[in-house]
């Protein structure tokens, strides 16, 4: 969401956006509705324009984004509790753990809890 809006500091999102072009990226099934919903909510608050939701959106539309439909509720939950997460950051700290995968945030608390169960926090190559 970092590139979304002026009033980000984009570059680790331009990073993350970067490396899925190349490579590509699992995300877990509430990934397009989490989208979907901070853009719409930041259109209720005059952050940003209809057209600009609708930019946005076309720019995703070509990563190569795989959507994992398989969590595992048991872990999920188990995440959520042990790492005071919400359970939409605990479904991406349990793909990232289940695949193996380094999880890209900026998200301090997911970055501790996510260091805390072993998975690696994204970095941009130096």
């Amino acid at each position: 969401m970092g590139l979304a809006f002026d009033d980000e500091d984009g570059q680790y999102a331009r990073g993350v956006i970067d490396h899925v072009a190349a490579d590509g990226a699992v995300v877990p099934t509430l990934f397009w509705f989490e989208i979907r919903n901070c853009l719409v909510m930041a259109e209720r608050r005059r952050r940003t324009a209809i057209d600009r939701t609708t930019g946005f959106l076309a720019d995703l539309e070509p990563l190569n984004l795989e959507v994992d439909y398989h969590p595992q509720e048991a872990i999920v939950m188990g995440l959520a509790r042990r790492h005071m997460l919400t359970i939409y950051d605990a479904s991406y700290l349990e793909l990232a753990k289940r695949r193996n995968l380094p999880l890209a945030t900026i998200d301090q608390a997911l970055a501790r809890a996510a260091a805390a169960a072993g998975v690696a926090v994204w970095q941009p190559p130096a």
